[in-house]
């Protein structure tokens, strides 16, 4: 594939270019230097084991990320954008997220396409011994939830959703998760007064809790989200220049962003943890299995049913136990009579009622050879802390098998029916009736006079005594002290109407609910839940198909994720649900276009100076806003209101970011992507008479250009057998140092940032040793 002429700079440029395909040998001879920087607080525990190369065989886990970083640029410019919306640069534009919302699913990466696919209805999974004793057989360790999960992302077919309205919708991107039953619960903490005081140093992404003891006390961790990028990053260095195509030779593309900033966004948002404060992972519904093998099938199911319910495998208190039960009979195919398990099916259907499905499969294990057999698609959305433990599975086994799983076809269509009918037959249905019950009795008593009166006694205390601690809840909130409502609660139960009419995509009626919501959980100081409605009422403000002025957009939006921001980080210590609250604000201000850009911008360096990123995630961050400032167009022939130069100054950051972390393949893109938005600006706009500024940008491409120098002087000691060679070369570079350079920036300055104006006598001194100076031209397209 030949490289695109808009690839290259043209025109009076301030800063040369070359093509990257002639030291392209050169990078993958000295892949082996690319992680031995120790990383930051984040990442202590990681970086005190010696990096291993992959296993050959652990490929499928790097598959979300195996296209080339270049691949997808992340700047638009010279291309004219098809998602964000247009208008005036100065104010609001006539944006439609209607629109926008429904070409989402084209995009697998697409920042929109993650959000409406993350929260989506979960559906717990309850199973019997011997339906665990087949799935073993199978080759699924984990039973029939393994089995289930990577079809429920993607539901076959139409799925016709009405609202609150009565109007119908078809969405063809529908999706459900399926989880285990019971796992991973985060139990709330006591209400106590005051602010949060057990926080630990918050430095590049340390901000976790100290006293969580593991994932199933403290959700996601920020942590491992990070860990598992970087594993995909180094996979990268090590992998993509073996190939023939350079990565500059993909062309621009505005819609889909960097594979690394989808997996780590899609990674932010896979295995919502159980938590009182939000309902999107409580169970929608529960599939309760078995086999055709059971003896007593009727009294299994009996007892699945009352330990789900109110034995010892109940859920606390606060999730509300009335979800809708699945029964579901797995026929083994090639064992067991037809005849008995439809006999059987009847029966279940007279007891249990019409959610019941009779699943047909196969007994054996699928292999790759099978005539009839198809790959089982790894799970998109697998939660960060599993990934992680597969990938370092495969480092430190040296016998590690290709994980991929094979199932026969006829397995496969049999799961696909099995899904679409329950979905939409069974969980659709109930979800609907759930929201106009709720609505009916529950909201509209809240969104009337008489409810404002309510809401009025029970802000200022009128009837109830006073309160009873400076931090803590009224008399008559039905706040427990023990950090959570309890589900049969009115808070409670709108926060439920508010999640599935989110779910079910009625974006008005949820953001109508979070409002209401809003004010009830400040009066009761329940600051978690207020965090989180806050951030859910501004998410689906900025989804809905309507206009937001700017006027409204800093009275609603800015006040809302403002608040969301500092409840998360002062009042809860959740560092967790302020990175995502804010990154998925910059998305979707982002995709408004018009002024909403400079404030996506703006939320964007707030979540950078909170440091509770890591590295890898600053540095996907300051990628993001050099996309965000390059998205906004300019206007007329001067292209009045455009960000080129603060474009490429975010890309100048994110390719020191990536230096600093020997990621040199995503150091490269940003720094070419900088050169080629200067080169694009007029001569005297350009950054030639910024002596700083260009000593900066040259100092970056020196770094580059001497880690490929020694990778190059280490390549040419080397004698013998080339197999012989690479062993011998992997154990002296793991070994050694690496000192980031400062080459090239006036006055010896270390990670000098840019200069605003340029000085005169600095000019002129550049000027007169230009001839005496190396000027940091590249010998390659590194520099």
């Amino acid at each position: 594939m030949q490289s695109s002429d808009n690839d290259l700079p043209t025109g009076g440029g301030s800063l040369p270019t070359s093509p990257i395909a002639a030291s392209a040998l050169r990078i993958q001879k000295s892949r082996h230097t690319l992680n031995d920087v120790s990383q930051s607080a984040l990442f202590q525990s990681e970086a005190s084991l010696p990096y291993r190369r992959s296993h050959p065989s652990a490929a499928s886990l790097y598959a979300s990320t195996l296209s080339p970083p270049g691949s997808r640029s992340q700047s638009p410019v010279g291309r004219p954008p098809s998602r964000i919306a247009s208008g005036s640069v100065f104010g609001a534009g006539s944006n439609n997220a209607l629109a926008l919302t429904s070409g989402a699913g084209d995009s697998p990466g697409d920042p929109l396409n993650l959000i409406l696919r993350a929260f989506v209805p979960h559906v717990a999974v309850y199973t019997s011994e011997d339906t665990d004793i087949l799935l073993k057989e199978k080759g699924f360790g984990r039973g029939l939830w393994e089995l289930l999960r990577p079809f429920g992302e993607r539901v076959q077919g139409k799925v016709i959703i009405r609202d609150s309205n009565g109007s119908s919708r078809t969405y063809e991107d529908y999706s459900i998760h399926f989880v285990q039953f019971g796992e991973g619960i985060v139990h709330p903490e006591p209400v106590t007064s005051g602010l949060k005081s057990t926080q630990t140093q918050r430095t590049n992404g340390v901000s976790e809790s100290s006293s969580a003891p593991g994932r199933g006390q403290r959700g996601i961790l920020i942590s491992d989200v990070e860990a598992v990028v970087d594993r995909h990053l180094s996979y990268a260095e090590e992998s993509f220049f073996s190939l023939p195509q350079s990565p500059r030779s993909h062309g621009l593309d505005i819609d889909v962003p960097s594979p690394y900033y989808a997996l780590y966004l899609r990674r932010l948002l896979s295995g919502l943890p159980l938590t009182p404060h939000e309902t999107f992972a409580h169970p929608v519904a529960c599939v309760i299995a078995i086999s055709s093998r059971n003896q007593s099938p009727i009294e299994t199911l009996r007892r699945l049913y009352t330990e789900s319910s109110t034995g010892d495998k109940r859920l606390p208190n606060w999730v509300d136990a009335e979800f809708l039960r699945y029964y579901v009979l797995v026929h083994e195919e090639e064992r067991d009579d037809i005849t008995s398990s439809m006999s059987l099916f009847d029966q279940m259907k007279r007891n249990l009622g019409l959610h019941c499905h009779l699943l047909r499969i196969r007994g054996t294990q699928s292999v790759a050879t099978d005539d009839d057999s198809i790959p089982l698609p790894r799970s998109e959305w697998m939660p960060a802390s599993e990934e992680l433990a597969d990938i370092r599975r495969s480092e430190d086994q040296e016998d590690f098998e290709d994980p991929t799983r094979y199932i026969f076809e006829s397995d496969a269509t049999a799961i696909r029916t099995f899904i679409r009918e329950m979905v939409t037959q069974s969980i659709i249905p109930t979800m609907e009736r759930h929201v106009s019950v709720w609505n009916d009795q529950v909201a509209s008593r809240r969104r009337g006079i008489a409810g404002r009166f309510v809401g009025l006694t029970k802000r200022w205390g009128f009837g109830s005594n006073s309160r009873t601690s400076f931090g803590g809840p009224s008399s008559g909130s039905n706040y427990d002290s023990l950090g959570f409502y309890r589900q049969d609660t009115p808070e409670a139960i709108m926060r439920k109407l508010a999640d599935y009419s989110f779910m079910l995509r009625d974006w008005k009626l949820a953001h109508s609910t979070y409002e209401l919501l809003r004010g009830d959980f400040n009066n009761d100081k329940a600051w978690k839940y207020h965090a989180a409605a806050n951030e859910m009422a501004a998410i689906s403000l900025l989804i809905m198909p309507q206009n937001i002025s700017a006027k409204s957009r800093a009275e609603t939006i800015d006040t809302a994720f403002e608040a969301a921001f500092y409840s998360y980080i002062t009042r809860c210590n959740a560092p967790y649900g302020a990175l995502r609250c804010l990154s998925l604000g910059l998305e979707l201000l982002r995709l408004r276009g018009g002024s909403s850009i400079d404030d996506a911008a703006k939320w964007g360096i707030r979540l950078l100076e909170s440091k509770i990123v890591g590295p890898v995630g600053d540095a996907l961050l300051k990628e993001r806003l050099a996309v965000c400032y390059a998205s906004k167009q300019g206007m007329g022939t001067h292209l009045w209101g455009g960000r080129p130069r603060k474009s490429a100054l975010w890309s100048v950051l994110g390719a020191e970011a990536w230096v600093a972390q020997n990621k040199y393949i995503q150091a490269q893109r940003c720094l070419n992507e900088a050169r080629k938005t200067y080169s694009e600006l007029p001569s005297e706009n350009g950054i030639d008479k910024f002596a700083y500024a260009n000593a900066f940008v040259l100092g970056i491409g020196k770094q580059l250009n001497q880690n490929l120098e020694a990778g190059d002087q280490d390549d040419g000691t080397d004698t013998g057998d080339q197999s012989d060679v690479v062993d011998e070369e992997s154990e002296a570079l793991d070994t050694r140092g690496r000192r980031i350079s400062t080459m090239g920036l006036p006055g010896g300055a270390t990670g000098a940032g840019l200069e605003t104006a340029p000085l005169k006598a600095q000019i002129d001194a550049s000027e007169e040793g230009k001839e005496k100076q190396d000027t940091g031209d590249a010998k390659d397209d590194f520099g």
